[in-house]
């Protein structure tokens, strides 16, 4: 009988002082990872802000064969939410708290666990570097119960290390997903139609084929601020004028232009000019994705002519119009080019 007691004495030292143990464990947790990746922060912050797209890079979707996830009507901005039901992994919740465009992201994420529910902070931080490039911060915060410590004292790892490797995974699978929807076109050559034309301001030069966008990053610019200098109206999106295009020696001659309502005399001495595209009949093809794919695009509206025996015009430039700004849209996947080919 007294060896119970022992023993009962004993089991009851052991369990008080594991309880002192786990008192003085520090609960505070901090778990941070940051990549940089090649993608504007306006796209990423979007991508994030919505939670309909976390099923495409999440890292736990690779944890787990039955994720049932299940969103409000509010799945972006201050607000949204969604939550998931697993078996394996268990239930949770996360909500938005903060959405601060295209800087920063605070939300609230809960598990629900054995132990009841443990929750914690999550935070996105989206820091503009050279170029497109951003570099993604996604940290986790928070302060465990008592039982969570007793759970983790009996881990080999702490909470931080096991959601380490997590996060990492998760932005590499972020920086891929981003890849991929910014490689999204589609091209659609909507047939003969009409434009109608109008007078335009322009800078003109010879190029190679390979030099074209380098020149125009100049050209558009400097045609821009002639305008806005001599408050000229800009009536529509800037376009480029092939005058010539010899694909077999990689050379070109084009204009770079800007829409405006009359027609302008310029000084002699100035290489911005003024000229007037005719009202015509053309084929149009639209492209909405990267620039890169404008050589499909034009090869796809050659294809259209030559199926339904439509002569083009050669003596009236074809031309492509970008309806859509880059610097306001910085998705490329989102971007629109018209294509038009003057035709008899």
């Amino acid at each position: 009988m007294k060896i119970i007691k022992y023993l009962f004495f004993l089991l009851l030292l052991v369990i008080i002082g594991g309880a002192v143990y786990v008192a003085t464990i520090d609960g505070e947790f901090q778990v941070e990872e940051s990549r940089v990746i090649d993608a504007p922060d306006e796209l990423l912050f979007n991508t994030i802000n919505e939670y309909k797209t976390w099923e495409k890079w999440g890292p736990w979707m690779d944890e787990s064969d039955d994720l049932i996830m299940e969103y409000p009507e509010k799945t972006s901005g201050e607000g949204a939410s969604y939550s998931w039901k697993s078996e394996t992994q268990g239930d949770g919740k996360m909500e938005t708290i903060k959405a601060s465009p295209f800087t920063s992201i605070d939300q609230n994420i809960t598990f629900v666990t054995p132990m009841g529910e443990s929750k914690s902070d999550v935070y996105w931080k989206f820091e503009k570097i050279e170029g497109n490039k951003t570099k993604v911060t996604w940290g986790m915060k928070g302060t465990q119960s008592f039982m969570e410590k007793a759970f983790w004292a009996t881990q080999d790892s702490t909470v931080s290390q096991m959601l380490r490797p997590m996060y990492q995974r998760g932005l590499e699978k972020l920086d891929a997903y981003s890849k991929e929807i910014m490689k999204e076109y589609s091209i659609n050559v909507d047939g003969v139609t009409e434009h109608e034309g109008g007078f335009y301001m322009y800078m003109a030069t010879t190029s190679s084929i390979a030099e074209m966008a380098e020149k125009m990053a100049q050209m558009l610019p400097a045609v821009k601020a002639y305008m806005t200098q001599n408050n000229l109206p800009q009536t529509g999106m800037p376009f480029t004028l092939y005058n010539e295009f010899n694909q077999e020696q990689g050379t070109t001659i084009f204009s770079s232009a800007i829409p405006t309502r009359d027609e302008v005399v310029t000084p002699k001495e100035s290489t911005i000019l003024s000229d007037f595209l005719p009202k015509q009949k053309v084929v149009k093809t639209t492209l909405k994705g990267d620039y890169a794919n404008l050589k499909e695009a034009w090869e796809a509206t050659y294809k259209y002519i030559t199926d339904n025996s439509i002569e083009p015009n050669e003596n009236s430039p074809t031309f492509e119009v970008y309806k859509t700004d880059p610097g306001l849209q910085p998705n490329p996947a989102e971007w629109i080019t018209e294509i038009y080919v003057p035709i008899k």
